[in-house]
Protein backbone atom coordinates (compact mmCIF):
# COMPACT_ATOMS: atom_id res chain seq x y z
CA UNK A 1 0.00 0.00 0.00
CA UNK A 2 1.11 3.58 -0.61
CA UNK A 3 2.04 6.06 2.08
CA UNK A 4 0.96 9.61 2.89
CA UNK A 5 2.00 13.00 1.58
CA UNK A 6 2.21 15.81 4.15
CA UNK A 7 2.21 19.41 2.95
CA UNK A 8 3.09 22.37 5.18
CA UNK A 9 2.06 25.60 3.37
CA UNK A 10 4.47 28.46 2.78
CA UNK A 11 4.89 30.65 5.84
CA UNK A 12 3.88 27.97 8.36
CA UNK A 13 7.40 26.78 9.10
CA UNK A 14 10.06 24.53 7.66
CA UNK A 15 11.63 21.15 8.15
CA UNK A 16 14.14 19.59 10.54
CA UNK A 17 14.13 22.51 12.94
CA UNK A 18 15.21 25.11 10.39
CA UNK A 19 14.26 28.26 12.27
CA UNK A 20 14.66 30.54 9.27
CA UNK A 21 12.65 28.62 6.70
CA UNK A 22 9.29 29.94 5.53
CA UNK A 23 9.11 27.85 2.36
CA UNK A 24 6.44 25.25 1.79
CA UNK A 25 7.47 21.70 2.72
CA UNK A 26 6.20 18.44 1.23
CA UNK A 27 7.13 15.19 2.96
CA UNK A 28 6.39 11.62 1.88
CA UNK A 29 5.98 8.86 4.48
CA UNK A 30 5.70 5.14 3.79
CA UNK A 31 3.87 2.53 5.90
CA UNK A 32 5.42 2.29 9.35
CA UNK A 33 7.19 5.65 9.12
CA UNK A 34 6.70 8.51 11.59
CA UNK A 35 7.01 12.29 11.24
CA UNK A 36 7.15 14.54 14.30
CA UNK A 37 5.78 18.07 14.15
CA UNK A 38 6.14 21.11 16.38
CA UNK A 39 8.27 24.20 16.89
CA UNK A 40 11.41 22.10 17.16
CA UNK A 41 14.87 23.04 18.41
CA UNK A 42 18.45 21.80 18.20
CA UNK A 43 17.75 19.36 21.02
CA UNK A 44 14.21 18.51 19.87
CA UNK A 45 14.40 17.85 16.13
CA UNK A 46 11.17 17.55 14.17
CA UNK A 47 10.50 16.58 10.58
CA UNK A 48 7.80 19.25 10.21
CA UNK A 49 8.51 22.57 11.88
CA UNK A 50 5.56 24.84 12.69
CA UNK A 51 6.74 28.35 13.41
CA UNK A 52 4.49 29.67 16.17
CA UNK A 53 5.42 30.44 19.77
CA UNK A 54 2.20 28.83 21.08
CA UNK A 55 3.11 25.44 19.59
CA UNK A 56 5.20 23.03 21.67
CA UNK A 57 8.71 22.08 20.64
CA UNK A 58 7.32 18.56 20.09
CA UNK A 59 3.61 19.00 19.46
CA UNK A 60 2.74 15.62 18.02
CA UNK A 61 3.48 12.99 15.43
CA UNK A 62 1.99 11.29 12.40
CA UNK A 63 2.33 7.54 12.01
CA UNK A 64 1.47 5.79 8.75
CA UNK A 65 -0.14 2.36 8.53
CA UNK A 66 -1.08 0.34 5.45
CA UNK A 67 -4.45 1.98 4.81
CA UNK A 68 -4.73 5.03 7.08
CA UNK A 69 -2.67 7.30 9.31
CA UNK A 70 -2.69 8.08 13.02
CA UNK A 71 -2.21 11.32 14.91
CA UNK A 72 -0.62 11.56 18.36
CA UNK A 73 -1.11 14.76 20.37
CA UNK A 74 1.82 15.41 22.75
CA UNK A 75 0.27 18.58 24.16
CA UNK A 76 -0.97 18.39 27.74
CA UNK A 77 -3.37 21.32 27.33
CA UNK A 78 -4.54 21.76 23.72
CA UNK A 79 -6.72 19.64 21.45
CA UNK A 80 -5.95 19.44 17.74
CA UNK A 81 -8.55 19.40 14.97
CA UNK A 82 -8.42 17.17 11.92
CA UNK A 83 -10.77 18.63 9.30
CA UNK A 84 -12.10 17.09 6.12
CA UNK A 85 -11.90 20.05 3.70
CA UNK A 86 -14.04 18.15 1.22
CA UNK A 87 -16.80 17.26 3.70
CA UNK A 88 -19.70 19.31 5.00
CA UNK A 89 -17.87 20.64 8.05
CA UNK A 90 -16.75 17.13 9.02
CA UNK A 91 -13.91 16.99 11.56
CA UNK A 92 -12.55 15.05 14.51
CA UNK A 93 -10.95 16.38 17.68
CA UNK A 94 -7.78 14.79 19.03
CA UNK A 95 -7.60 15.58 22.78
CA UNK A 96 -4.43 16.28 24.76
CA UNK A 97 -2.09 13.27 25.23
CA UNK A 98 -4.13 11.11 22.83
CA UNK A 99 -1.92 8.47 21.22
CA UNK A 100 -2.49 7.06 17.74
CA UNK A 101 -5.91 8.52 16.90
CA UNK A 102 -6.90 6.96 13.51
CA UNK A 103 -7.84 9.45 10.80
CA UNK A 104 -10.33 8.16 8.21
CA UNK A 105 -10.27 11.09 5.77
CA UNK A 106 -8.52 10.66 2.43
CA UNK A 107 -7.58 14.34 2.49
CA UNK A 108 -7.25 16.10 5.84
CA UNK A 109 -6.17 19.41 7.35
CA UNK A 110 -4.56 19.27 10.79
CA UNK A 111 -5.21 22.50 12.71
CA UNK A 112 -3.29 23.59 15.82
CA UNK A 113 -4.43 26.50 18.04
CA UNK A 114 -2.19 29.57 18.26
CA UNK A 115 -2.26 33.04 19.82
CA UNK A 116 -2.72 34.68 16.44
CA UNK A 117 -5.88 35.24 14.45
CA UNK A 118 -5.15 32.34 12.10
CA UNK A 119 -4.43 28.83 13.41
CA UNK A 120 -1.43 26.95 12.06
CA UNK A 121 -2.34 24.03 9.83
CA UNK A 122 -0.91 21.47 7.44
CA UNK A 123 -2.43 19.03 4.96
CA UNK A 124 -2.22 15.26 4.82
CA UNK A 125 -3.07 13.12 1.80
CA UNK A 126 -3.91 9.69 3.20
CA UNK A 127 -2.84 6.25 1.97
CA UNK A 128 -4.65 5.07 -1.12
CA UNK A 129 -8.20 4.06 -0.21
CA UNK A 130 -9.20 0.84 -1.97
CA UNK A 131 -12.74 0.34 -3.28
CA UNK A 132 -14.48 -2.86 -4.34
CA UNK A 133 -15.44 -3.31 -7.95
CA UNK A 134 -19.22 -2.62 -7.98
CA UNK A 135 -19.67 -5.61 -10.30
CA UNK A 136 -18.24 -8.00 -7.69
CA UNK A 137 -19.95 -6.87 -4.48
CA UNK A 138 -21.58 -10.23 -3.74
CA UNK A 139 -18.45 -12.34 -3.84
CA UNK A 140 -16.62 -13.57 -0.72
CA UNK A 141 -13.88 -11.19 0.44
CA UNK A 142 -11.03 -13.48 -0.57
CA UNK A 143 -12.21 -13.58 -4.18
CA UNK A 144 -13.47 -10.02 -4.54
CA UNK A 145 -12.10 -7.72 -7.19
CA UNK A 146 -10.90 -4.26 -6.22
CA UNK A 147 -10.75 -1.28 -8.55
CA UNK A 148 -7.39 -0.70 -10.25
CA UNK A 149 -7.59 3.08 -9.73
CA UNK A 150 -9.54 4.08 -6.64
CA UNK A 151 -10.62 7.63 -7.44
CA UNK A 152 -13.13 9.56 -5.35
CA UNK A 153 -15.15 11.64 -7.80
CA UNK A 154 -16.23 14.01 -5.00
CA UNK A 155 -12.62 14.88 -4.07
CA UNK A 156 -10.73 18.01 -5.07
CA UNK A 157 -7.96 15.97 -6.68
CA UNK A 158 -10.55 14.53 -9.07
CA UNK A 159 -11.64 18.05 -10.07
CA UNK A 160 -7.99 18.82 -10.77
CA UNK A 161 -7.81 15.67 -12.88
CA UNK A 162 -10.92 16.66 -14.86
CA UNK A 163 -9.49 20.15 -15.42
CA UNK A 164 -6.26 18.60 -16.71
CA UNK A 165 -8.20 16.41 -19.15
CA UNK A 166 -10.77 19.03 -20.21
CA UNK A 167 -9.08 20.43 -23.34
CA UNK A 168 -8.58 17.02 -24.89
CA UNK A 169 -12.07 15.86 -23.94
CA UNK A 170 -13.62 18.91 -25.58
CA UNK A 171 -11.39 19.14 -28.65
CA UNK A 172 -10.52 15.46 -29.21
CA UNK A 173 -6.99 16.51 -30.14
CA UNK A 174 -3.47 16.52 -28.77
CA UNK A 175 -3.67 20.04 -27.36
CA UNK A 176 -1.35 21.12 -24.58
CA UNK A 177 -2.20 20.01 -21.04
CA UNK A 178 -3.20 22.99 -18.84
CA UNK A 179 -0.52 24.53 -16.66
CA UNK A 180 -0.90 24.84 -12.90
CA UNK A 181 -1.85 28.57 -13.07
CA UNK A 182 -4.46 27.75 -15.73
CA UNK A 183 -6.01 25.10 -13.47
CA UNK A 184 -6.11 27.57 -10.58
CA UNK A 185 -7.98 30.02 -12.81
CA UNK A 186 -10.26 27.31 -14.24
CA UNK A 187 -11.41 26.16 -10.79
CA UNK A 188 -11.64 29.61 -9.21
CA UNK A 189 -15.41 29.82 -9.79
CA UNK A 190 -16.02 26.44 -8.15
CA UNK A 191 -17.57 26.76 -4.69
CA UNK A 192 -15.03 24.54 -2.96
CA UNK A 193 -11.95 25.62 -4.90
CA UNK A 194 -11.91 29.42 -4.78
CA UNK A 195 -9.03 29.45 -2.27
CA UNK A 196 -6.88 26.85 -4.06
CA UNK A 197 -3.34 28.09 -4.66
CA UNK A 198 -0.86 26.98 -7.30
CA UNK A 199 1.08 25.13 -4.60
CA UNK A 200 -2.06 23.25 -3.54
CA UNK A 201 -2.81 22.32 -7.15
CA UNK A 202 0.75 21.02 -7.53
CA UNK A 203 0.26 18.87 -4.41
CA UNK A 204 -2.93 17.40 -5.88
CA UNK A 205 -1.10 16.66 -9.14
CA UNK A 206 1.71 14.93 -7.25
CA UNK A 207 -0.86 12.92 -5.28
CA UNK A 208 -2.62 11.84 -8.46
CA UNK A 209 0.60 10.82 -10.18
CA UNK A 210 2.36 9.08 -7.31
CA UNK A 211 -0.46 7.68 -5.19
CA UNK A 212 -3.66 7.37 -7.20
CA UNK A 213 -2.42 6.56 -10.69
CA UNK A 214 1.01 5.20 -9.67
CA UNK A 215 2.82 6.84 -12.56
CA UNK A 216 6.58 6.26 -12.71
CA UNK A 217 9.29 8.86 -12.93
CA UNK A 218 8.55 9.46 -16.63
CA UNK A 219 10.28 12.68 -17.63
CA UNK A 220 11.66 13.33 -14.13
CA UNK A 221 15.25 12.57 -15.15
CA UNK A 222 15.49 15.91 -16.96
CA UNK A 223 17.10 18.66 -14.88
CA UNK A 224 14.40 21.29 -15.51
CA UNK A 225 11.68 21.40 -12.88
CA UNK A 226 9.12 22.75 -15.36
CA UNK A 227 9.85 19.93 -17.78
CA UNK A 228 9.45 17.34 -15.03
CA UNK A 229 6.06 18.69 -14.00
CA UNK A 230 4.88 19.04 -17.60
CA UNK A 231 5.83 15.42 -18.29
CA UNK A 232 3.97 14.31 -15.20
CA UNK A 233 0.81 16.16 -16.26
CA UNK A 234 1.02 14.64 -19.74
CA UNK A 235 1.28 11.12 -18.29
CA UNK A 236 -1.64 11.72 -15.93
CA UNK A 237 -3.91 12.89 -18.74
CA UNK A 238 -2.81 10.11 -21.08
CA UNK A 239 -3.53 7.37 -18.55
CA UNK A 240 -6.83 8.89 -17.37
CA UNK A 241 -8.18 9.16 -20.91
CA UNK A 242 -6.89 5.80 -22.13
CA UNK A 243 -8.61 3.94 -19.30
CA UNK A 244 -11.73 6.11 -19.25
CA UNK A 245 -11.12 7.36 -15.72
CA UNK A 246 -12.30 10.80 -16.86
CA UNK A 247 -15.12 11.02 -19.40
CA UNK A 248 -17.09 13.79 -21.07
CA UNK A 249 -19.87 13.54 -18.49
CA UNK A 250 -17.34 14.47 -15.79
CA UNK A 251 -16.98 17.92 -17.39
CA UNK A 252 -20.24 18.83 -15.65
CA UNK A 253 -18.26 18.88 -12.37
CA UNK A 254 -16.32 21.93 -13.56
CA UNK A 255 -17.60 25.53 -13.47
CA UNK A 256 -19.30 26.67 -16.71
CA UNK A 257 -16.92 27.75 -19.44
CA UNK A 258 -17.00 31.54 -19.87
CA UNK A 259 -15.90 33.79 -22.67
CA UNK A 260 -12.93 35.05 -20.63
CA UNK A 261 -11.79 31.87 -18.92
CA UNK A 262 -12.01 28.14 -18.80
CA UNK A 263 -11.27 26.34 -22.03
CA UNK A 264 -10.31 29.49 -23.94
CA UNK A 265 -7.25 29.92 -21.73
CA UNK A 266 -6.39 26.27 -21.88
CA UNK A 267 -6.35 26.06 -25.62
CA UNK A 268 -4.48 29.30 -26.15
CA UNK A 269 -1.13 27.54 -25.58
Amino acid sequence: MSGVVVHVPRGSGGADGDEGSAEAVTLRLGPGEVARFGRGSRTTPVELRLADAAISRLAGEIRVTDDHWQLTNHSSTHSYLVENPEGAGEYLRVPPRRVGAPVPFEFARVVLPTRGETPVSFQVFAPDHVYLDPEAMGAPWGSRTVTAYSLDETATYFLVLVALCEPRLRDQSRVAVPTTPQIVERLRAHTGCAALTARAISSHIDYLAEEKLRIGAGGSREPGKGERRNGKREEIVGLALRFGLVREDHLALLPPVTATGGRDRHTAH
